[in-house]
């Protein structure tokens, strides 16, 4: 494969500021099941590959599925390039690098069958209609993709990755006297088709709380002290903060970039705030992006103050910055842009009850349900739970957060000593001008964060 590739690049070394391509097979499967029977199945085999270039400013960007044509692609990009080019090209430097990366597998999905797949799902929608019989509705899914990426630039870097990812969801609707409730758990891995079993219990809790849900009071608007759990911190990481580090932001917006200045006070010293590839076993897990830079972890936020951000070559060009390994796309029919792989809120020292300690009337919010992220961002609580002198009380329904991103992490001012990694079984989704890239495995983490003063909708 290398060497159809360097033959492709060699006729436009000289003659283009750079080019790369990147190659990729693919053998994947889903699985979807509805309360106990098989609503769709799918399994595929692909194989592709795109060029990207640079020259003079200008970018061109071609994909392929015909290898034979590598080459005649490759020459479509550097046209666009040139003709498109005029300034100066900008790419960050870094290390060309040549490195082979094996998966490591405790467990492949590939040796599981579609129908084992999908009886597994089955058992779980089975238990969650027998639970109660408000639980109306069940779906579960379940997918997982094995890839080996190549790829090589005109620098000199020639890697081969073999990545597996996988990931899972499960979903009860409970229903009564109109009223709709829903419990929700995800999970997911790099390395261990494992993952798919053991939530049994999980599951059960989930559906206990869309029964109970149905009956809960609606939680009164107002401004609280909210204290949320591991996987709504984890969510707040990724959604309002993650995607704000992100450097096309910066690089296309003058006015951000002075906003989200390097150095610049975000909240207490308590705060940490970090970016990784390097947690084996998690969905956010790569050796190299794809731009052959290796994914390390980048600290996002250190003491309070904004410390760094997630590049790729050409926005940390255009800023001045260092890679990252943060340059990530979904497939081989999309440029890479800058993306998270594991974003997570660093552990503090404070205990649960100590976080709960003083609070007269506030709220303690549990997992997240949708929302909208940016500077202003809107998060809907899975479930809540008024916090009454200092104790978790009564089970609340329809708490959804909202607030101004760098006034609330102002407004942190507890940080537990509780980490936990979290692997959803979704993925991460953004648009680009390559177009949208969905779905992208991610993961975050976190442990409870106590908030001042968050504004949360409800009666």
């Amino acid at each position: 494969m290398f060497d159809r590739m360097d033959r492709a690049i060699a006729k436009f070394r000289k003659t283009c500021d750079y080019v790369e391509i990147r190659v990729e097979t693919s053998q994947s499967t889903a699985v979807a099941v509805k309360k106990t029977e098989i609503e769709n199945v799918r399994e595929s085999i692909s194989k592709g590959g795109c060029v990207r270039a640079y020259h003079r400013g200008g970018i061109g960007f071609a994909s392929f599925n015909d290898l034979d044509r590598m080459e005649e692609f490759a020459r479509a990009a550097v046209d666009q390039a040139k003709l498109a080019g005029g300034g100066k090209t900008l790419l960050a430097r870094t290390e060309p690098v040549k490195a082979h990366v094996a998966a490591r597998i405790a467990s492949d999905p590939r040796r599981v069958s579609a129908a084992e797949k999908a009886d597994i799902l089955r058992a779980y929608g089975e238990a969650a209609l027998s639970f109660d019989g408000r639980i109306r509705e069940t779906s579960m899914s379940w997918q997982d993709a094995f890839k080996t990426v190549y790829f090589m630039n005109s620098e000199g870097a020639r890697i081969s990755q073999e990545k597996l990812d996988m990931g899972g969801g499960l979903a009860a609707i409970a229903v009564a006297d109109g009223k709709t409730q829903a419990g929700h758990l995800g999970f997911g891995s790099s390395t261990d088709f494992g993952c798919i079993r053991g939530h049994e219990e999980e599951f059960k809790e989930e559906c206990r709380y869309a029964v109970e849900l149905l009956s809960a009071p609606p939680i009164k608007g107002g401004k609280y002290t909210v204290i949320a759990d591991q996987h709504l911190a984890g969510v707040f990481a990724h959604e309002a903060f993650g995607h704000m580090s992100e450097g096309e932001k910066v690089s296309e917006n003058p006015n951000l970039l002075e906003v989200m200045k390097i150095g610049k006070k975000f909240g207490g010293e308590i705060l940490n705030i970090y970016d990784t590839g390097s947690v084996a076993g998690s969905r956010g897990f790569l050796a190299f992006d794809d731009e052959g830079v290796p994914a390390g972890r980048i600290d996002l936020i250190v003491a309070g103050r904004l410390a760094g951000r997630l590049h790729t070559r050409e926005t940390a060009g255009k800023v001045g910055e260092a890679v990252t390994g943060s340059a990530r796309a979904v497939n081989y029919t999309f440029p890479p842009i800058p993306r998270m792989r594991n974003t997570c809120i660093a552990p503090g020292k404070s205990r649960l009850e100590e976080m709960l300690d003083g609070i007269g009337l506030g709220v303690y919010a549990v997992k997240a349900r949708g929302g909208q992220a940016g500077e202003m961002f809107t998060f809907s609580a899975a479930r809540a739970f008024m916090i009454r002198d200092g104790r978790i009380a009564e089970l609340v329904r329809n708490a959804t957060l909202s607030g101004n991103l760098f006034t609330t992490l102002a407004n942190i001012d507890m940080i537990g000593d509780d980490f936990r990694q979290l692997e959803g079984g979704g993925g991460c989704g953004k648009g680009a001008a390559g177009g949208f890239q969905f779905p992208l495995p991610v993961a975050d983490g976190a442990p409870h964060i106590r908030i001042r003063d968050v504004v949360i909708g409800g009666q």
